[in-house]
């Protein structure tokens, strides 16, 4: 992409994602007079390219903005669940076993498992409303790493390893996604993916009716014509009656700092307000990270908020508890906007943007792990969002129609008592939250730089089990910890399993930014 002379500010801004080739697009619009929405736009085409395991055009996520000098506002793109379901006996729904090594589970594809996606109108909502560039600019940095191929990193080496009896189902799939140096094999770490029937899809968006073209038009027909003749429940009102929702985004005070994150009816950002509220109100921040206070009060809480969780769920009295108690309003919002939404907690990346003028945007998306079935001729791989145990608590195919799913996703905006903002979301299905609110106290409470933040370890309990990440060196502080919570797992490695908290700031010390390096985390700075 040429850059025109003048129209870079420098620096023209940051980006934080997880892949070099996503936040290598998102920098390239910047670079040529984007602001950070077209660059959130441009980048998240490219994640589609980059990143297809984690996010695709049949897929949905969430956008936070703040327009420069406006209050920030929150854009629900995720999948709904289909107006009508089909008899169970007539869908294609079949499990496979991901393998992550030490553990495995089980998943569900096929075209019964598929939701209606969310993405392409999300973006193209967001392009209206706060772009400066045309369409077709923003698409160009995907259609050219479609067509001329991505390198396969490491990380997503490792996404294909797991779920590849979903990307090996289908023949198509198979064919698409092949290693072209190991023959038999699903792509490995080095190799070249080329899409081209992507990028031919990719180009076909670009032009004036492209959003109506995969919502009403011929993408659309191919989606309801496979879905009929293939056992899935999206027949073509699913899609052309899709709508992105703008909503209020949820805002809350902690220790003077004002932190705006996803509304409902997505649930990952009340429960992350939930954790900080009861944080805050434990009293004082402890004085040094990893000590047993440190370690006690902040797995104390996520036993809180989890408990709360369940119990909400459940229709129970989730204030057990006198601090559950304190925190009454977050917990009825949650009975009364979540309660009996089916959860996708699902595989999930994050991209932040800030540009030189003070635009923020923070974006998470899912596709699920894929349904396994592309639309025949568009490399497009649609979710598997119905295909979740936790989606469907009392047994698959429960779901209510016509119904947006909830999510733990939650991109977050922090505007500090300083006058530093700063964007950041993550990845990791149930970790989200955890993942979140550990990275906001390292650096609120703590007073860590943006970097050390999001690379300290990290800790997640869920339902009785605590999971501790390699890192936390204090023996007399964790010996303690351990005994309070016997069903525990000490991790020997930073994972993954922790999310991906890819963050960017912007202050008086100018432009800063980290990527998780637990999901391959890059940091790329425009201008």
């Amino acid at each position: 992409m040429t850059v025109s002379p003048g129209m870079q500010v420098n620096p023209a801004g940051i980006v934080a994602a997880g892949h070099p080739a996503t936040a290598d697009a998102a920098a390239q619009i910047l670079e040529a007079g984007g602001n950070a929405f077209d660059a959130v736009i441009a980048g998240q085409f490219a994640a589609c390219v980059a990143e297809p395991v984690l996010c695709s055009l049949g897929g949905g996520g969430f956008l936070l903005a703040r327009p420069r000098g406006g209050p920030v506002q929150a854009l629900d793109f995720f999948v709904q669940t289909p107006m009508r379901k089909r008899p169970a006996g007539d869908t294609e729904f079949l499990p496979i076993i991901a393998d992550f090594g030490d553990a495995q589970q089980e998943f569900h594809i096929g075209l019964g498992s598929v939701a209606t996606p969310g993405m392409v109108r999300g973006l193209f909502a967001a392009w209206r409303r706060f772009a400066r560039l045309p369409m077709p600019v923003l698409l160009e940095p995907a259609v050219h790493l479609a067509r001329d191929g991505v390198r396969v990193n490491a990380l997503q080496a490792q996404a294909f390893r797991i779920v590849g009896a979903i990307y090996g189902h289908s023949e198509a799939s198979r064919a698409l996604f092949a290693s072209p140096t190991r023959p038999g094999s699903l792509v490995v770490e080095g190799d070249r993916l080329q899409q081209t029937a992507l990028a031919d899809v990719l180009e076909r968006l670009a032009r004036d009716d492209g959003e109506d073209w995969f919502y009403t038009g011929e993408f659309a027909h191919q989606v309801a014509d496979l879905c009929r003749r293939g056992g899935g429940h999206l027949e073509l009102d699913d899609l052309r009656d899709y709508r992105a929702r703008w909503r209020e985004p949820l805002m809350l005070e902690y220790r003077g700092h004002r932190i705006l994150t996803n509304p409902p009816p997505a649930s990952g950002g009340l429960l992350s307000g939930f954790a900080l509220r009861l944080l805050e109100a434990s009293g004082p921040a402890p004085a040094v990270f990893g000590s047993a206070d440190h370690l006690h009060r902040l797995a104390r809480v996520m036993e809180l908020t989890d408990r709360a969780r369940l119990e909400a769920q459940a229709g129970g009295d989730a204030a057990l508890d006198p601090a559950v108690l304190r925190e009454a309003e977050l917990l009825e919002r949650y009975r009364r906007d979540i309660q009996g939404r089916p959860m996708a907690p699902r595989g999930t990346t994050h991209l932040s943007v800030i540009d030189a003028a003070g635009n923020v945007a923070s974006l998470t998306s899912s596709n699920g792990e894929g349904c396994g079935v592309l639309i025949p001729d568009t490399g497009v791989m649609l979710n598997n969002m119905l295909g979740e145990q936790d989606l469907n608590p009392g047994g698959f195919f429960r779901w209510r129609e016509n119904q947006r799913l909830t999510s733990m996703m939650a991109p977050t905006i922090v505007q500090q008592a300083d006058g530093r903002e700063v964007a950041l979301g993550s990845g990791g299905s149930n970790r989200i939250r955890t993942a979140i609110v550990q990275a906001l106290v390292n650096m609120l409470d703590f007073r860590m730089p943006l970097a050390a933040a999001v690379a300290a370890p990290r800790m997640h309990l869920e339902e009785g089990l605590l999971s501790v990440e390699a890192g936390f060196d204090d023996a007399t502080a964790l010996a303690p910890l351990l005994e309070a919570w016997p069903r525990h797992r000490v991790w020997s490695e930073r994972s993954l399993f922790f999310g991906g908290v890819h963050a960017v700031a912007r202050g008086d010390g100018g432009l800063d930014g980290a990527g998780d390096m637990r999901r391959g985390g890059i940091v790329r700075r425009a201008g």
